[in-house]
């Protein structure tokens, strides 16, 4: 058995010490130890290992490795963004446990918690995808793979929708997976980044807006306090929100004018179809159902679809309605041009009460005027995330106009009914 065999048998035993025990315990320890020692064996005779997982296929520098041929963790760690994964000369035994860490985290597609925050460190382990048709990349990757687009998590959901519209049932894994990600993207760096799609084709409008709304309820959970399965959950809400648009015609959808009262009915059916489309799945999509069914309801009771009774909605659908108004406002459509940040924040306050609860309305507004140096509107999909720097302790939009000098909220523009 060749030492890079040794050294990914033990690294393999070693993530599922990590998944099986604590902190400290000594099985863990003891699997870690040994990974550690195979890996310092491997460096005597080649200081930099460089490994890459193609499929089924592991190839050590440039050489397949014929006894691995088949081996399912290659799968797994691939499907886990480690596609390219190297080690340094001076690599840390914490350095290797910190990572083990961050790959059970990516396998288990929890929510991001401090393994993504001690990505930022310097370290000695490096880890990537791999270049087109399996050449490696030019550049050399950053620690954490930090340095990377959204291209293949919006080609994810449109692969979801075209699986939804072909009728198959809706792949929660793969949304799960597209969430990760995005949640990867928001903690690159040590100030969070929102990164939010510029949309370039409207007839991609519906695969970019939920992108967007899944960034921003998320960011907007961790603001009121919520733990890292809510934050997920609310997240795959998010991005699934709209998926009852897959049936409307695109050209209701693209229209640029005003809909006629028939297409706007067709168009006003979306929430219930997305809803529907989720109860009958047979994955557990509850929550994300009755989001679709609710993120146009507003606090007063009107918007759609019409209820007969008055009822509150879901904590988590009033989270998506306001993130779903902010990126709708903020992205230019076919029938109108895009609104200013600072008018969409300002709209969003006044609408608290009426449209929004007050409260997610006040929380929100604060995140985006907070972290309105975060923003980072991405112009391609393959645009490269930028670094994230700190919030400025002056905010860069005005604050909202205090309650006894408000104007009336009904005074406010209604959104563009189409979306």
């Amino acid at each position: 058995m060749s030492d890079p065999v040794r050294f990914l048998g033990a690294f393999a035993h070693a993530i599922a010490g990590v998944a099986l025990y604590t902190d400290g315990h000594p099985a863990r320890e003891r699997a870690i130890d040994v990974a550690y020692q195979e890996l310092r064996d491997l460096q005597a005779e080649s200081p930099n290992p460089l490994f890459t997982f193609l499929g089924d296929e592991v190839i050590f520098g440039r050489l397949p490795i014929r006894e691995l041929k088949g081996w399912d963790w290659s799968t797994r760690l691939a499907n886990a963004g480690i596609q390219r994964l190297e080690f340094s000369a001076d690599v840390t035994r914490p350095e290797l446990e910190e990572f083990l860490d961050d790959v059970l985290a990516r396998l288990t597609l929890r929510a991001i918690d401090t393994s993504e925050a001690r990505q930022t460190r310097p370290s000695g382990i490096r880890f990537g995808a791999v270049g087109v048709r399996g050449e490696e990349s030019v550049e050399a990757l950053p620690t954490a793979t930090l340095n990377f687009g959204l291209g293949e998590e919006a080609e994810t959901v449109r692969w979801l929708h075209g699986e939804l519209k072909a009728g198959s049932v809706l792949p929660l894994q793969e949304a799960e997976a597209v969430v990760r990600s995005l949640s990867v993207a928001m903690h690159a760096n040590q100030a969070m980044l929102l990164p939010l799609l510029q949309l370039k084709d409207f007839d991609q409008y519906t695969t970019t807006h939920s992108m967007n709304v899944s960034v921003l309820a998320m960011a907007l959970a961790e603001t009121l306090g919520m733990g890292p399965g809510a934050v997920r959950g609310i997240g795959v809400a998010g991005l699934l929100h709209d998926v009852g648009k897959v049936k409307i015609p695109l050209e209701i959808l693209t229209k640029p004018g005003k809909l006629t009262p028939e297409e706007r009915e067709v168009m006003q059916k979306h929430p219930v179809d997305g809803a529907k489309l989720m109860v009958t799945s047979k994955e557990g999509l509850d929550l994300a159902a009755v989001v679709a069914y609710e993120h146009h309801i507003m606090l007063n009771g009107e918007g759609y679809p019409r209820l007969h009774f008055r009822r509150g909605c879901h904590d988590a659908s009033l989270l998506v309605h306001v993130c779903d108004v902010y990126d709708a406002l903020r992205t230019k459509r076919p029938y109108r041009d895009a609104w200013p940040t600072e008018k969409v924040v300002s709209y969003i306050d006044e609408r608290a009460g009426v449209e929004f609860d007050p409260d997610v309305a006040r929380a929100f507004t604060g995140m985006m005027r907070k972290w309105d140096s975060q923003v980072a509107v991405l112009n391609s999909e393959e645009q490269a995330l930028p670094t994230a720097q700190p919030a400025p302790v002056a905010t860069q939009l005005p604050e909202p106009t205090p309650p006894e000098t408000a104007a009336p909220v009904t005074a406010a523009p209604a959104p563009p009914p189409q979306g």
